[in-house]
């Protein structure tokens, strides 16, 4: 939602007209909207593709976790955000695991995060944290070590504020630029 002034020109952030709904995993009837959400919110080159998304839900829909909201009685729900990544045992985040969710073991040690995704009309309220607390605690719940993520330099400190330890630069490639490698341990 877009600032506006408000009575005494001061500028404001309307209140929003719409319900949050409880976090939910996902179903393969969420992949039109979670393909949108992903094509909005990442560059080509690191979005990922349809077919990716459509094979990570066939395989780990219960590893994406979305945040809708209610608008209005007759409006409908819109995504607003959402968390998704594989587990493995393996301790490091890997290109190739982006697009083989044959990768995925359910009993593995460590939460990947592939993405979080906020809705350009939702950023800056605290969602993408809201729903990665979540993915976070839900790791902890199923025994995991810990969740691992990568991010660009401008995310370090976002990261940061939610535990992640910024372990350096990572050796992903992914979508042509430099990433860091961070860990919340638990």
């Amino acid at each position: 939602m877009a600032p506006r002034r408000d009575t005494i020109g001061r500028m404001s952030t309307p209140t929003p007209s719409f319900t949050l709904l409880p976090i939910r995993t996902a179903t393969v009837q969420d992949l039109d909207a979670i393909d949108r959400l992903e094509q909005a919110c990442f560059p080509p080159a690191e979005a990922a593709s349809r077919a990716s998304i459509s094979s990570r839900l066939s395989v780990f829909p219960d590893h994406f976790w979305l945040l809708e909201a209610q608008h209005g009685p007759d409006g409908g729900t819109r995504l607003v955000s959402f968390v998704n990544g594989m587990v493995t045992d393996q301790p490091h985040l890997l290109d190739e695991m982006y697009d083989d969710a044959g990768m995925h073991n359910p009993q593995g040690a460590w939460q990947m995060i592939f993405g979080v995704d906020t809705h350009p009309d939702y950023r800056r309220h605290g969602y993408a944290g809201r729903v990665l607390r979540h993915a976070i605690e839900t790791a902890r719940e199923q025994g995991r070590r810990g969740v691992v993520l990568t991010c660009k330099d401008r995310l370090v400190q976002f990261y940061a504020a939610l535990g992640f330890q910024d372990e350096g630069m990572s050796t992903s490639t992914h979508g042509g630029v430099p990433w860091h490698e961070m860990r919340l341990t638990f």
